[in-house]
């Protein structure tokens, strides 16, 4: 069995305002992932997401798409094996 995983990613292009952290919530706990996500003030969004590398890799191709007003320019993987967040997925304050 592959254990879990933790990513750290970020999210560039038009990506704030256009419902990108619910829809990385909802496809989270779809998923069955654990994590957050917030924005950030130099116009990324940021998430921490935790579980199942098959998971994980549906959780990726859904992020480079986003939700439909969303122009997702790029996903990029700031580090792998973070600490595991909380259980549960959430919505967090921006940075």
């Amino acid at each position: 069995m592959i254990p879990p995983r933790t990513l750290h990613l970020l999210v560039e292009g038009r990506v704030q305002g256009v419902g990108y952290r619910a829809f990385a919530q909802e496809t989270a706990l779809r998923l069955g992932l654990s994590g957050w996500v917030r924005n950030r003030r130099d116009g990324r969004v940021e998430t921490l997401v935790h579980g199942p590398a098959d998971a994980l890799e549906a959780f990726l191709t859904a992020a480079r798409i986003g939700p439909p007003a969303a122009e997702v320019a790029e996903v990029t993987i700031v580090t792998d094996a973070a600490p595991a967040p909380a259980a549960g997925f959430h919505v967090v304050k921006t940075v």
